[in-house]
């Protein structure tokens, strides 16, 4: 028999500059945190959380998107592992709405293009992780 996975359960990214990093995908994409470690945090907490490295995980519908901070080097999707992470979006219209989000925040994007079975939105986070906006076709 073979694994069926059903979903993601999470992604998480390493990245150079977690206050840099979060601050980006706080802008562009407002996920709500699900776990961080508190600026407050006792001993036993922060042994609790000591999965997260320093990072933040947040809440991306049932599934979870983190960041980790460690890396000292840059992304590149042409090297074995990551190629890019697309988050979905309901429609054309979203991906308009959030094209307009990057300019706002000096994002530069690739702009909206039709790839037959739906739309993308194709831009990078500050440590150059390829990252795309999905709306399905109508």
């Amino acid at each position: 028999m073979t694994i069926q996975p059903r979903a993601y359960a999470h992604v998480r990214l390493t990245v150079t500059d977690i206050d840099r990093s979060r601050a980006f995908y706080d802008a562009v994409l407002g996920l709500p945190v699900a776990f961080e470690i508190p600026l407050d945090a006792d001993e036993q907490t922060r042994e609790e959380l000591s999965f997260l490295f320093g990072g933040v995980i947040y809440q991306l519908g049932e599934s979870l998107f983190g960041l980790r901070p460690v890396a000292s080097d840059r992304f590149d999707e042409n090297r074995v592992g990551l190629d890019h992470v697309s988050f979905a979006v309901g429609s054309r219209t979203d991906l308009e709405a959030a094209a307009r989000r990057l300019e706002e925040l000096d994002v530069p994007h690739e702009g909206i293009k039709d790839i037959g079975v739906g739309y993308i939105l194709e831009f990078r986070d500050p440590d150059g992780i390829a990252l795309e906006l999905f709306a399905p076709g109508n």
